[in-house]
């Protein structure tokens, strides 16, 4: 019962700082008009781009950019992975294609794109090697 109550405690801690994504771009724009935040939409490779894995371990993965991201954005995934055992659904696969014709036509990865909750774009940036709080104030100044 000890090892139980345990493993709750360690999954409710660990839920608490996981980035929570939106992968739908029309569920991301609702989900801002109605929180009155921007949104930060992601374009990665995520098992095949270094730049792309580098930023989701050191910025996005980060307790201060969760905490800071949580109370101030829609964050929105667009992931193009290689690899065929983290192959998408074809439906998923269709609505990250239509993100990257609207935002990331030249196919950069990582990409980063703040948009605002009517899909204007507000600024674009990709890798920095930059500490979280430095990464902040980039996508402040948007």
């Amino acid at each position: 019962m000890k090892s139980l109550t345990l493993i709750f405690c360690l999954s409710v801690f660990y839920n608490s700082y996981c980035q929570e994504w939106i992968y739908d771009y029309n569920d991301a724009l609702n989900l801002a008009s109605k929180s009155n935040k921007k949104i930060i939409l992601v374009f990665q490779g995520s098992d095949w781009c270094a730049p792309c894995i580098k930023l989701e371990k050191d910025i996005w993965s980060s307790n201060e950019f969760i905490d800071y991201s949580n109370q101030n954005y829609i964050m929105l995934k667009a992931d193009f992975p290689r690899k065929k055992k983290n192959a998408l659904s074809l439906v998923q696969q269709e609505k990250n294609n239509r993100m990257a014709e609207l935002y990331n036509k030249n196919g950069y990865f990582p990409f980063v794109v703040v948009i605002n909750s009517k899909g204007l774009v507000l600024g674009e940036s990709g890798y920095k090697k930059i500490v979280p709080s430095k990464y902040i104030q980039l996508i402040e100044s948007f």
